[in-house]
């Protein structure tokens, strides 16, 4: 196995990682700025109020755009477990 291989194995892991995380992490970011701003309107300074909105909003991307994430990383995996024989050459 050579380095580049094992660097394109890296970058791959890491842009599988980037697809399954994004969507997540930019919901619970835009979520959060949301509440941020409702509650500079609004004058509540709750620190807890945030948390169930980030929750069910992140639950709710998850449940959206599970079959998509599930099925990029079957796909990386299915590559990766097909490939074994010609990377060990």
């Amino acid at each position: 196995m050579t380095p580049e291989t094992v660097m394109t194995i890296a970058y791959q892991a890491m842009l599988v990682c980037l697809h399954l995380a994004g969507p997540l992490l930019i919901t619970a970011l835009l979520l959060g700025l949301l509440i941020s701003l409702f509650q500079a309107a609004t004058q509540i300074n709750e620190m807890t109020l945030s948390f169930i909105p980030k929750i069910l909003g992140v639950l709710a991307v998850l449940v959206i755009l599970g079959p998509y994430l599930l099925q990029v990383i079957i796909d990386f995996t299915t590559r990766l477990f097909t490939n074994i024989p010609n990377m060990l050459q």
